[in-house]
């Protein structure tokens, strides 16, 4: 129960924290930006949409991991892993086509991968 908990408590502080960054750059929104906004909201929801469904199986008493979901989760991680590789490569090759800040590359490869598991 505590874990479910903790997924609520961490998708509202990641919201803040999204708003605060919003409001830090007061006007000068690119592209990128609002591209990062996109992702990060998908990644709450769809944290929020876990979190609902765990508390839901411990509202009805069912247990919290069991051998599938924990195999399930492990492919996951391994194939995301492997995918996050090949962005990595990608941000780089288009690092040396266009111009990217250090910055903005970062944060959309950490966005991607976040994206991708």
């Amino acid at each position: 129960m505590k874990r479910t908990v903790l997924i609520f408590v961490i998708a509202g502080l990641v919201l803040i924290t999204t708003g605060l960054w919003y409001i830090k750059l007061s006007g000068t929104t690119g592209y990128i930006d609002l591209l990062h906004f996109g992702v990060i909201f998908m990644v709450v929801v769809f944290a929020l949409f876990a979190g609902y469904k765990r508390l839901t199986s411990v509202i009805r008493g069912e247990p919290a991991e069991d051998e599938l979901s924990k195999k399930i989760l492990q492919k996951t991680a391994s194939i995301s892993y492997y995918i996050s590789l090949y962005i990595w490569i990608f941000l780089i090759f288009l690092k040396n086509r266009v111009s990217f800040e250090t910055e903005e590359l970062l944060g959309t490869g950490i966005l991607a991968m976040a994206a991708t598991y």
